[in-house]
């Protein structure tokens, strides 16, 4: 298979940089496995490794006429994936020629990492508007104190839990604004934002201030990892929560939020225009619910997903990876939809508001992917008649997930590195059985062997599942050995861990970061003093 043999078209780097700054939608994929681009891609690449291409891509790219770069650094595994896109239904794909070499002999820089444009945009918002901190010292002398202030942690609930700076109200970055009346009711106290680094506690001290909270607002430098860095302790055992919303605070964050579209340019649309942008086979449109997760699984508008509007600030790239689409942010009554607009606008992102929900306004979304046929799939119990009839087993599970558990005899295999695993199992007559706890990476391996001319087929269950089947199931802490975990981040991966010098050299990658993008206009960001 050659890489136009399925539809993909190649494009020199000159015409895809011209393409990045077009103002058409474009959706840049590095298909490289997470490990292998976290250690170095594009500014503006998306990572769907392709070990996940078939169930990661059409989330973030719902349109499939949207014009799709791929970028990854074997030819066949860039050919298997345009094979696949295209039988998803995705019919505007390119691939770079001569992939990250292409890219990086062409003078084009690499940036370690996940979320680097998200992270950066946080940098470059503190330079520009000078966003104001306090040392963890600084908060531990208040704390000791019993001074006037408050510690709001912007992270995730799930985060928080895990540990926290003493003191801290878990509030995450998108309920900053809402509750802020009913958790800060005297305007002398001090507002301390943290999180686990820079970005979200840069992002929520700037938030409330763009707001025009009558308090002075600071953020908690280095969040988490920089109370650690001080020697200082983190905890678990007095988690607090933003209380409910009262009528005041919403009232007043309501006025707060109105003053804060006026000023950005955050525009309202309704529900009969989402329909029609919806029904448009020309543009991509994204409906996101950015309330608390409780509050979308009591109900929410139809075909929205949940994305807290903090962690869309700062790793979007999760969820949209189609540059230059319409993002529409919705929730009950537009507050929390407003000031996550107010900071992708300012990412270079068109982002309007919808508030409110009723599923009667859904409407079909034109031109979406395609579904594969499902591979075949056979549960433990007959996996373990197979294996013992002489089937050959591998797992397609994380690589870190393998050296915890997988099925005795089991070789690991990643599908960016199948061609690798073939050899071993040529003369294999019983069949091929892919294991992993996580199904849709067994399905890549699988369906890439069938298509191979393989008899494979994918093993149901978790490790719970096949030990009940009477498998074996075992660990091996050294295998695969680190050199082939390419689905593995290792740059500074326990930095909340313990590690001291992997946080601080986290947290001077971040502040860095300007310096390494050098323009912000490189990255769309227009950042409104």
């Amino acid at each position: 298979m050659t890489l136009q043999d399925d539809g993909g078209r190649p494009v020199t780097l000159p015409a895809l940089l011209d393409w990045l700054n077009d103002g058409e939608e474009l959706a840049f994929i590095d298909i490289r496995e997470e490990g292998l681009y976290g250690e170095g891609h594009p500014l503006l690449a998306v990572n769907v490794p392709y070990s996940l291409l078939e169930t990661a891509l059409p989330p973030l790219v719902p349109r499939a006429g949207t014009r799709v770069v791929l970028l990854g650094d074997e030819a066949d595994v860039t050919a298997r994936a345009i094979a696949r896109l295209s039988a998803l239904g995705y019919d505007r794909l390119y691939f770079l020629s001569g992939g990250v070499s292409a890219w990086e002999h062409g003078g084009q820089p690499l940036f370690k990492g996940v979320n680097v444009p998200y992270k950066a945009f946080a940098e470059f918002v503190e330079h520009l508007l000078h966003t104001p901190d306090i040392t963890p010292d600084e908060l531990a002398r208040l704390i000791e104190r019993q001074e006037d202030y408050i510690l709001l942690d912007s992270r995730t609930v799930e985060e928080y839990d895990r540990f926290h700076v003493p003191s801290a109200i878990a509030v995450p970055s998108a309920e900053l604004l809402y509750r802020f009346d009913d958790l800060v009711p005297s305007p002398e106290t001090l507002v301390v934002v943290s999180c686990a680094g820079r970005t979200r506690g840069i992002i929520g001290a700037q938030t409330l201030i763009n707001a025009g909270v009558p308090n002075k607002v600071v953020a908690l430098s280095g969040g988490t990892q920089g109370w650690r860095l001080a020697d200082l302790a983190t905890v678990r055992d007095d988690a607090r929560y933003f209380p409910p919303l009262s009528k005041r605070a919403q009232q007043s964050s309501a006025e707060r939020a109105a003053a804060l579209a006026q000023r950005y340019g955050v525009r309202v649309i309704d529900a009969a225009t989402l329909g029609q942008w919806q029904s448009d086979p020309q543009r991509t449109t994204y409906l996101f619910d950015v309330r608390n997760h409780d509050e979308y699984l009591r109900g929410h508008r139809a075909g929205a997903r949940w994305a807290p509007g903090g962690q869309l600030v700062q790793s979007l790239d999760k969820w949209a990876g189609t540059r230059n689409a319409r993002i529409v942010l919705n929730d009950n009554d537009g507050i929390r939809a407003t000031t996550t607009a107010h900071w992708l606008l300012q990412l270079g992102w068109d982002a309007v508001v919808l508030p409110g929900f009723d599923a009667a306004d859904a409407r079909p979304v034109a031109s979406s992917p395609q579904s594969l046929p499902s591979v075949p799939v056979i549960d433990a119990h007959e996996a373990s008649r197979r294996l013992a009839a002489g089937a050959l087993a591998l797992s397609a599970d994380r690589s870190w997930d393998y050296r915890l558990a997988h099925p005795a005899g089991a070789r690991w295999v990643n599908r960016s590195r199948l061609t690798d695993a073939l050899p071993a199992v040529a003369d294999t007559a019983a069949g091929i059985l892919v294991f992993a706890g996580q199904g849709p990476l067994a399905e890549g391996v699988a369906r890439d062997l069938i298509a191979a001319g393989y008899d494979a087929k994918r093993v149901s269950g978790s490790p719970q599942d096949w030990r009940a089947a009477g498998l074996t199931v075992q660990s091996s802490p050294q295998d695969p050995p680190a050199a082939q975990q390419i689905d593995y981040l290792f740059w500074v991966h326990d930095r909340h861990d313990g590690n001291a010098a992997a946080s601080a050299a986290y947290l001077a990658w971040e502040a860095d970061l300007p310096r390494q993008v050098a323009d912000p206009a490189v990255a769309h960001f227009n950042i409104r003093r």
